[in-house]
């Protein structure tokens, strides 16, 4: 589903007051919900989170702490929900036989850089990656999930779109208000230039990580190439962006909603105008695994990993919890 236009900041001011008193009701919830005790696990668990509905660029962050954690030799296992997935129960997923339709997209990523299990139940998800041998849980959302209790939270904020227009679902994009999450976090991760005025919103004297997409080689090789971009993500302008600042040359968008599960008659849509406009149909890492199988060789693939203002201020957060 698409986000209603009255979320975003400066956006339609009647029906999030209409909504209010069940914005209410769903606040109150999710404050009872993560005041539960959660289980503690023996090593040191980081959650990648945020406040909102929607894409932030939580897995993006996941992938590069993922990596670091690696590079000090530690045996980082990630946790995830596997939105979209219809497997129940603790799975650990496998990159080479699972699929986005089983697992979810976002958790076939997560694999491919280390070892993910996907549990509605954090902490069961927990045990099964401490059984196997992880030396630290990384988890890809899970800021108001209660189960497991972190050691080190980040609060994702995406820059172009903020928190909206501040309020609590139905009425706003907020999961829990904004003071509320920060109070459970270490600091916040602005990704891209505060366009929405986030950095406002949060407590006087709350730390900010600043870091910015950067593209891949694979999105710097499309350089002078007219491209068709696609993309079923939160926040696709993101994707076309990064594009044509690495200077591809689109003579199409396509959108998508988040975690759409492509049909062949869409994809032959896409490579039909592709050839059309004698362009490369190009979309992202997380909607390459939700292709057909049979249209996956004939889609580029172009990503972006995080640029950090500061590398040794996230260096030092990690340094924090880990032994």
């Amino acid at each position: 589903m698409r986000p209603p236009a009255f979320w975003a900041r400066g956006g339609a001011r009647l029906p999030p007051l209409l909504l209010s008193p069940l914005a209410a009701l769903v606040a109150r919830a999710t404050a009872r919900r993560v005041a539960r005790p959660g289980w503690r696990a023996p090593v040191p668990v980081i959650c990648c989170g945020n406040v909102t509905a929607g894409g932030a660029g939580k897995t993006t962050l996941a992938l590069d702490l993922a990596a670091r954690l690696a590079a000090r030799g530690v045996a980082v296992h990630c946790l995830t929900r596997g939105y979209g997935g219809r497997v129940r129960g603790v799975h650990r997923v496998d990159p080479l036989r699972d699929t986005a339709a089983l697992v979810g997209d976002e958790p076939l990523l997560l694999a491919a850089s280390a070892p993910c299990f996907v549990a509605a139940d954090r902490a069961a998800g927990a045990r099964a990656a401490c059984a196997a041998g992880a030396g630290a849980l990384l988890m890809d959302d899970g800021l108001q999930n209660p189960d497991l209790v972190k050691d080190l939270s980040l609060l994702v904020i995406d820059g172009a779109t903020g928190f909206g227009n501040g309020r609590v679902i139905p009425a706003g994009p907020l999961r829990e208000s904004v003071v509320r999450g920060a109070a459970r976090c270490r600091a916040a991760v602005l990704i891209g230039e505060d366009r929405a005025g986030a950095l406002a919103a949060l407590p006087a004297g709350f730390p900010v990580l600043r870091a910015r997409l950067r593209p891949d080689d694979a999105c710097r090789a499309l350089a002078g190439r007219p491209v068709l971009a696609f993309a079923g993500i939160a926040h696709p302008d993101k994707f076309f962006a990064t594009l044509e600042q690495a200077g591809a040359v689109l003579v199409g968008r396509r959108r998508f909603p988040d975690h759409h599960p492509f049909t062949p008659a869409e994809i032959e849509a896409v490579l039909r105008e592709a050839r059309q406009a004698a362009a490369l149909p190009v979309t992202t890492p997380k909607d390459a695994v939700r292709l057909p199988p049979d249209a996956r060789g004939a889609v580029g693939v172009a990503g972006v990993s995080l640029e950090w203002e500061q590398p040794d201020a996230i260096e030092a957060l990690l340094s924090e919890i880990l032994p």
